[in-house]
């Protein structure tokens, strides 16, 4: 274990369930950060930053494979538990944010820088 502590801000409110695709992503924009809500077809909610680390392209207009995000524009993926990327072109992970499901209310704590 390398020790290291990552830190959340505090939750803010972001949507509501039903406010999402049932399978797919959605940008949102928190305090200024854009980022990508992702349901997958588990009907989990997962939260990453939006734009590759590869290209300024929105990543919520990629497609969606199980657990990872598509870039739509050269095709890398981001895993939506761990945003390391699967392959090139892109090699710089994004950061994935703490979600909170309260009812049908949708929390996101954002990772700090």
């Amino acid at each position: 274990m390398s020790g290291e502590h990552t830190a959340y801000g505090t939750p803010v409110r972001v949507c509501r369930l039903d406010e999402l695709p049932e399978v797919g992503a959605a940008a949102a924009d928190i305090d200024g950060r854009i980022v990508s809500l992702v349901r997958t077809a588990d009907g989990a909610v997962h939260c990453i930053d939006d734009t590759c680390t590869h290209a300024n392209v929105s990543l919520a207009e990629g497609e969606l494979d199980g657990c990872t995000l598509e870039c739509w524009l050269h095709g890398s993926r981001f895993d939506l538990l761990t945003g390391e990327p699967s392959g090139p072109p892109a090699t710089v992970p994004v950061a994935v944010h703490h979600v909170t499901i309260d009812g049908d209310d949708v929390y996101v704590a954002l990772k700090e820088h």
